[in-house]
């Protein structure tokens, strides 16, 4: 069967090397001999394996109708948007690794595939190489599923890994990541926690059967943690992870990405490096985690190969596994509107007692508190009482207590 590649980045070239490098396997277990027929860019890649393969208009792709099922790897909303559209209209099954475009207009075209009787699969916009979307959809439809936490970007974990590990500065450890590839020349969708929110809003919505937009989930990012905020995580046998969010209760969803503290024993306080790992939480089965690399080209590339085979194997069958379902909109509320407990580091000490604050420790000259279980509008009220006081808050981080999982 012909397929095509939309971008030649590193997610295509990825996606290219393990269809080429496993295509035996793919034919043994798919039935399925799968040829690169074309590759689009608009770049060309001189002494490349498929330079021939590389063409610059999507027309050609398009209107050729030896290519069934097509795999876009250029990211970003436009013209992604627009060449998947007319892909599923014209009756090619697309696969995407596009988490923004996902997003942003994932229902509009599950409809367009249903209603062309195409696929359209992203296995590859969440998780890099974790097969999570995939799991939720077929593995765990028994369930009714309620609770997520997750560690959903690799740029972020890197680079709070270094900080814990190497003791370098936030910036350090940017700077390290770009230089790794492992960050954007501009971080701010991953340090600000906006892709962690995208992914999350694409979980949510698949795990809970509503409409998320994630651009209404609570975020705070990675920018201000400093090394005294690693010092105090040390201190208490804590790791900081950017930690992303969701709970269903009843007809009601909470979310949030933020910088949290994990007590060593959880099973996200180890995570280290570019690594993503997922736990769900159903009503039956309980807590399941999963792990493996968010990033990089062959991880990925893999999960966009898998995707490519299904399609393959649907096309070959006259199937489609595409389903479109007009879900709910919903609002997502703050998660900490949930209540949690907080660790406050301030520019000095706190006169005890303080309403709210059960223990405190101090490391040469930096302080730390730490809350009981408070709700947003307490922890507001307590900074501004301690800000009242002459001592400012340098850093709030919230805590996870318990040592199997998301909050019961």
């Amino acid at each position: 069967m012909d397929i095509a590649i939309l971008g030649y980045g590193t997610v295509g070239v990825g996606t290219v090397n393990v269809v080429t490098r496993n295509r035996e396997i793919i034919a043994d277990d798919s039935g399925e001999v799968l040829r690169v027929k074309a590759i689009l860019d608009l770049k060309d890649f001189p002494g490349d394996p498929y330079e021939e393969k590389i063409v610059h208009n999507f027309e050609d792709i398009l209107n050729d109708p030896t290519i069934e099922v097509v795999a876009e790897t250029m990211g970003g909303l436009h013209p992604a948007f627009e060449y998947i559209s007319q892909l599923l209209e014209a009756g090619k099954s697309v696969v995407t690794s596009n988490k923004d475009l996902v997003a942003a207009y994932g229902e509009e075209l599950l409809e367009i595939a249903a209603k062309h009787h195409v696929d359209f699969f992203y296995e590859a916009s969440v998780g890099g190489g974790i097969p999570i979307m995939r799991m939720i959809n077929e593995c765990m439809i028994q369930e009714r599923l309620q609770e997520i936490m997750a560690i959903l970007n690799g740029t972020t974990n890197y680079i709070l890994t270094e900080m814990e590990e190497e003791g370098t500065s936030f910036e350090e450890a940017l700077e390290d990541a770009q230089e790794m590839g492992y960050a954007e020349l501009h971080p701010e969708s991953d340090v600000e926690g906006m892709d962690a929110a995208r992914k999350l809003a694409i979980l949510s919505t698949h795990s809970y059967s509503v409409d998320v937009d994630w651009e209404q989930i609570e975020r705070r990012g990675i920018t201000k943690i400093t090394q005294e905020d690693m010092a105090v995580a040390k201190a208490i046998d804590h790791h900081i992870k950017l930690i992303a969010r969701s709970r269903m209760n009843g007809s009601r969803l909470f979310a949030g990405v933020e910088p949290m503290l994990l007590p060593e024993e959880h099973k996200l306080a180890q995570v280290e490096g570019v690594y993503n790992s997922i736990m769900i939480k159903g009503n039956c089965l309980d807590d399941i985690t999963v792990q493996g690399k968010g990033a990089g080209s062959l991880p990925t590339g893999s999960a966009v190969a898998a995707d490519i085979v299904m399609a393959a194997i649907n096309k070959k069958d006259g199937v489609t596994s595409t389903t479109y379902h007009e879900y709910k909109k919903i609002k997502p509320e703050s998660y900490s509107s949930l209540g949690q407990s907080y660790m406050l580091r301030t520019d000095g000490k706190v006169p005890m007692p303080q309403e709210g604050i059960i223990s405190a420790i101090q490391i040469e000259n930096i302080y730390a508190y730490f809350t009981k279980q408070m709700k947003s509008q307490e922890l507001r009220d307590l900074i501004q009482q301690l800000e009242i006081r002459g001592i400012q808050v340098l850093n709030c981080l919230a805590m996870e207590q318990e040592d199997t999982g998301a909050n019961r």
